[in-house]
């Protein structure tokens, strides 16, 4: 019996990855993609430029209504949807900006899955509706001014005063802080580590914003100062104590950064493609020499290991199968090659790399921030050392 003919060659998925969607991925993807493409990219060179995310309540709302926020999470008006499929959505939200994403991934893999794995059942019903629709956005407040990468140093403490519980300290670089409506804060107690649940409305709460930022310029970050904020005992999250609690929950974001650092990677791969086939020099489209195409074979093939990688992930995450070094393992291969296609893409399109008209240098600085948080390089490398060697380096 003879075999079909392959299909012809797709510059743009070049492995056939599209194959390994159902038509559901694809629906969700498309869905995600196309309000990007309507709602963002038209308008984030500007916001990127002035330093701000204008009417992010209306697009937290916006998200909401297509399902993008806790959208794996299960019930409570939650989407329900399968860890490849949110994995798409960041991927498509990245590949607009990296500030979008953050929104998406702190709204729903930090704030929203800390109250739905480990809140009580009236926490959920009080807060989880109100956050999947956007009515309500939230923030996930863990890292210290002097303590990132070390959280069990932390020095925000909780202290037990009747039946309320008493926060003191300072949260950093906190994500949706000054927008936010509540937030989950880690907090240092006598019992360890706790998780609470902190309407930003209470008294002795207070989130300035971070200005002066060279990368993701396009988002909300703060600072969180907790000025003897007093809380209900019933504030405090029951399903969590150690650290933990606030480590899972990281990892249910650094899988989604697996996906999305290729959603910036593939813009500014797409944009040198483009250019390349349109930018002539010495009589000819640059995409014609030799280093150019070998700048963007390379490329491509970074790319879409990447996305491959990203897939298999999403495949054991959906088996219930997905290991944290795993994810370790996606967040520093697929953020790191993100960096140097974004690199690689600005060579080719020369000085015009570094204008807002392209996408290329905008990527290019959000990932350096991409590159650090939610675990540093040097972090991800130490969790994999571990698992590979048996022993523990953390501690030098």
């Amino acid at each position: 019996m003879s075999a079909s003919a392959p299909p012809p060659f797709d510059r743009h998925d070049p492995l056939g990855l599209d194959d390994l969607l159902s038509d559901e991925d694809r629906a969700v993807r498309d869905t995600v993609r196309r309000w990007a493409g309507e709602r963002v990219l038209p308008f984030v060179a500007d916001w990127y430029e002035s330093g701000e995310l204008p009417g992010i309540r209306e697009l937290a709302r916006e998200l909401g209504s297509i399902g993008a926020l806790g959208m794996s999470l299960e019930g409570y008006g939650c989407a329900g949807a399968s860890a490849v499929q949110y994995g798409l959505a960041c991927l498509e939200l990245e590949a607009a900006d990296s500030g979008i994403r953050s929104l998406v991934s702190v709204q729903g893999s930090l704030a929203m899955y800390a109250i739905h794995r480990f809140g009580s059942e009236e926490q959920k019903q009080q807060w989880l509706p109100r956050m999947a629709s956007g009515e309500v956005i939230g923030c996930f407040a863990l890292t210290e001014p002097d303590h990132g990468s070390d959280p069990a140093a932390m020095r925000t403490t909780a202290k037990r005063d009747g039946s309320d519980w008493v926060l003191n300290g300072r949260k950093m670089w906190i994500t949706n802080g000054s927008v936010a409506g509540v937030a989950v804060v880690w907090a240092g107690t006598d019992e360890g580590i706790r998780g609470f649940v902190v309407p930003t409305d209470a008294p002795g709460f207070s989130a300035p914003e971070i200005k002066h930022k060279w990368s993701l310029r396009a988002s909300v970050t703060s600072e969180l100062v907790l000025d003897g904020v007093r809380l209900p005992a019933d504030a405090v999250l029951p399903g969590a104590t150690g650290l933990r609690g606030p480590l899972s929950c990281l990892s249910h974001a650094r899988y989604g950064i697996v996906w999305g650092s290729m959603g910036a990677a593939r813009a500014c791969f797409e944009s040198a493609l483009e250019y390349s086939r349109t930018r002539e020099q010495f009589g000819k489209p640059i995409g014609g020499f030799q280093l150019t195409q070998g700048k963007l074979a390379d490329m491509a093939v970074e790319l879409h290991k990447g996305i491959l990688l990203a897939h298999h992930l999403g495949r054991r995450m959906d088996a219930g199968r997905l290991r944290p070094e795993q994810i370790s393992f996606g967040k520093l291969n697929n953020v790191r090659e993100a960096i140097e296609i974004c690199r690689t893409a600005r060579t080719i399109l020369g000085a015009n790399g570094i204008s807002l008209e392209y996408p290329v240098m905008r990527h290019a600085t959000n990932l350096e921030s991409v590159l650090t948080y939610e675990g540093t390089v040097e972090m991800h490398q130490l969790v994999l050392g571990k698992a590979l060697t048996g022993l523990d380096a953390f501690r030098g």
